[in-house]
């Protein structure tokens, strides 16, 4: 089984870019936090190469800027290649077959997927007064007998 999933910041905006044959593709560097520390030692942070295809490309680029959260999924590539020096590489890379959104969200004047998304709203949702939520207390909610089948 060939399944990857990470959480981390993109270390620089995405760009959109499209093959010859009029396919969308990005690739960028996610930082991911190691999740454990040495005693007496700073924690380490792994650099790992993403490539995102078609839709999720055009998603990623949209919504998501440098230093931004995201969660993704997908699977372990290699390549082999020969470099400017004639030697042989092998690149390793994660394909992005699903990004999330997580973290924050940003405010419009720095981008990301709230500037995004309140460009494209049609209207504001009229919010409720915070006074209606928090005017709640235990006695408003009544037990229900544990002998009895519940309703669904």
């Amino acid at each position: 089984m060939n399944k990857v999933i990470l959480m981390g910041r993109l270390t620089t905006d995405p760009e959109l870019k499209t093959t010859p044959n009029g396919i969308s593709v990005t690739s960028f560097s996610l930082a991911v936090d190691r999740n454990y520390v040495k005693q007496g030692s700073e924690r380490k942070t792994d650099f790992i190469n993403i490539v995102a295809w078609r839709q999720r490309a055009e998603f990623i680029c949209k919504y998501f800027v440098k230093g931004q959260l995201i969660a993704l999924d997908g699977s372990i590539e290699t390549r082999s290649y020969v470099d400017k020096n004639g030697n042989n590489r092998t690149a390793f890379e994660v394909v992005v077959e699903n990004a999330y959104f997580t973290g924050d969200r940003r405010n419009s004047s720095q981008g990301g997927y709230q500037a995004s998304y309140q460009q494209s709203a049609p209207a504001p949702i009229p919010q409720e007064p915070a006074s209606v939520y928090s005017s709640g207390s235990a006695g408003d909610f009544e037990d229900m007998p544990l002998d009895e089948d519940l309703p669904f």
